[in-house]
């Protein structure tokens, strides 16, 4: 990817991360407690953006943290907790909510399927399948650590999400009805209440083998070539035009 993609995926990103969307908070703006936002390639590589308040991590991934708010974050922990011959955790920031230390851990997986043998991630599986000139995307969140974080301000309305960025035609999914509204990405989520029981979150979604930017730069190439054959005729007709009149 180019800079200029990167800068751009970047800051969506951390627009993603600032804004959320959760139901803390109330009003048109939801924030998530915990969140992955998965940029997935055609190849099965992957940009994963972890968003979460440190309690999240330590209630349902079970690290080790310290989840008082004015704890200072120590982010080569961090890094080494995320980090394993699958990922490699390319940044980590943090920001204060509702009173709660946040964190994005910024990771980049050559191979989707194996994230869940980066010890925070144990608890979901990553498939992907190719069958019937279709990419399937499978994903399971399983059961939570459920290690106790004592009182850290959660009100029982927090949120889970996963948001998956899709490299192609989405042919199915199953996110809910209404779910795809901004191009290609899909929205699973979950009451952070369910997660922390361990309740299963099942994604699925199904896509085109071709990517989208493959597609886009085909039509461009053939755009140009239309517009070099109507130039390359215009000035055939005028030349030839011009040979009758001499």
């Amino acid at each position: 990817m180019g800079v200029r993609w990167r800068f751009l995926t970047i800051l969506a990103a951390l627009l993603v991360a600032a804004l959320g969307v959760s139901a803390c908070g109330g009003g048109l703006v939801k924030y998530y407690e915990y969140d992955e936002d998965i940029y997935l390639a055609m190849d099965g590589s992957a940009t994963v953006y972890l968003n979460a308040s440190v309690p999240a991590l330590v209630n349902l991934m079970g690290l080790d943290l310290d989840t008082r708010p004015t704890a200072n974050l120590d982010r080569a922990k961090i890094k080494r907790l995320f980090t394993n011959d699958a990922t490699r955790v390319t940044r980590v920031s943090r920001w204060r909510r509702f009173g709660r230390q946040f964190v994005q851990v910024r990771l980049a997986v050559d191979d989707i399927t194996k994230l869940g043998s980066a010890a925070p991630f144990s608890w979901a599986t990553y498939q992907i399948e190719r069958r019937d000139g279709q990419v399937i995307y499978r994903q399971r969140l399983g059961g939570a650590a459920g290690k106790p974080v004592g009182e850290v301000g959660w009100k029982g309305g927090e949120l889970i999400a996963v948001r998956v960025h899709l490299p192609s035609r989405i042919r199915y999914h199953n996110a809910g009805a209404g779910n795809l509204k901004r191009g290609n990405i899909l929205v699973w989520e979950q009451p952070l209440a369910d997660r922390q029981a361990g309740k299963p979150l099942d994604i699925e979604a199904r896509i085109e083998q071709t990517s989208i930017l493959y597609s886009t730069l085909v039509l461009f190439a053939v755009s140009g070539l239309l517009a070099l054959l109507v130039m390359a005729a215009i000035i055939w007709w005028v030349v030839r035009k011009g040979k009758r009149a001499a």
